[in-house]
């Protein structure tokens, strides 16, 4: 089988899982049980599997299980195309995240090429109506799975902006001292923002293409605070000498790719999706998702593998079976959690069941 799924897993002092070993055919994975016993914890293992912080945005001495905290580690076996690799990722106490792919030493960036990996948690239901930042996150997290550089890029430019507001708060006036940090902050912001319009146009062109239940979203991109958003090097270098100024009051960097805001408009209603219901806003995420896993299966050769965490217990049954039927026809491996198996039935043999249970403060699996 090719495309892009994970056989063996296991977890070692991960958070609740003392030790949990899984074997997987590709299909999509059911996990169920009380809230507490471990079902998210799966998920966010698997979110590591590909560059950054995972789906909680954890530092990695928060992962390791209480008390012991004697590190993690977590360990795969993935197809990716064809071909099988071994992947490994752990944290000493004390040490940042290390990545092994097929026994060498790797950056984390590395994963990207080998793995994509989308997801959707409950904290992102009020992502329309919250600060632009998780807006940029969810963006920038689709934009990974196209593009695993624009990581790069984004560190690249955020390390230059950090220098730059330094010499803001301490009021450097000397131009000499801004020119090489703000040609850094042009050149990789520009690189983010031709990533980001690539990606929406790929999305774009992925709904439209779809026969689905999910409405299509008209996404945007804009500053957040309504300002003009310079998107090529030579408008970034010259908004950054022009905004000194201003900044030098603010004590920070007042424009550029970091303030720029994700918009969606429910395309059939021609409604913002601020303005939308909460069902809606929940089922613009789920298109968008989706869209995703089809632009990437085009682009990458392979839809992302999903986390979908407690995503079942929000929508009727009608929508439920739909949004199965999508991944299965995708032919992606989505990592699904919900209280009980009855969230699943709509799968039947098309899906994994595994149950997760808490005994003592440390989570059990058993599949079923």
């Amino acid at each position: 089988m090719g495309g892009l799924f994970i056989e063996e897993l296991s977890l070692s002092h991960f958070r609740s899982h003392r030790a949990a070993r899984f074997e997987l055919d590709g299909r999509p994975v059911a996990i169920w049980g009380a809230n507490g016993a471990g079902k998210t914890n799966i998920l966010e293992a698997v979110s590591l599997l590909s560059p950054g912080r995972g789906l909680r945005r954890a530092a990695p001495d928060e992962i390791a299980r209480k008390p012991e905290s004697v590190g993690w580690k977590i360990r795969a076996g993935l197809t990716s195309l064809h071909q099988f690799h071994e992947v490994e990722t752990w944290a000493e106490p004390g040490s940042s995240r290390s990545v092994k792919i097929d026994g060498k030493a790797s950056a984390q960036v590395a994963l990207g090429r080998i793995a994509r990996v989308v997801w959707l948690i409950p904290a992102m239901d009020r992502l329309w109506i919250e600060g632009a930042e998780g807006r940029r996150r969810f963006l920038d997290r689709m934009v990974m799975s196209f593009e695993p550089r624009h990581a790069e890029a984004v560190l690249a430019y955020e390390k230059a902006m950090r220098e730059r507001n330094r010499l803001l708060k301490d009021m450097v006036r000397d131009a000499h001292w801004y020119g090489a940090l703000e040609a850094q902050m042009a050149e990789h912001g520009a690189a983010i923002m031709q990533n980001r319009q690539d990606a929406l146009e790929r999305l774009s062109r992925a709904q439209e293409g779809a026969e689905t239940i999910f409405p299509a979203a008209e996404l945007s991109l804009m500053a957040s605070d309504k300002m003009p958003l310079p998107d090529d090097a030579e408008a970034l270098l010259a908004a950054f000498r022009d905004g000194r100024p201003r900044d030098l009051g603010a004590g920070r960097t007042l424009i550029g790719p970091h303030r720029a805001d994700l918009g969606a408009v429910y395309t059939a209603k021609g409604v913002a999706a601020d303005q939308c219901s909460t069902g809606e806003q929940k089922a613009l995420l789920i298109s968008l998702i989706l869209a995703n896993g089809r632009a990437l299966a085009e682009d990458f050769g392979a839809p992302p593998i999903y986390l979908l965490d407690e995503v079942a217990a929000h929508l009727d049954a009608g929508r439920r079976a739909a949004l199965y039927d999508e991944i299965c026809a995708l032919g992606a491996q989505a990592f699904m959690t919900g209280t009980g198996p009855e969230l699943f039935a709509e799968f039947g043999s098309r899906a994994a069941q595994i149950e997760v249970l808490d005994e003592g403060g440390t989570s059990v699996v058993k599949e079923h």
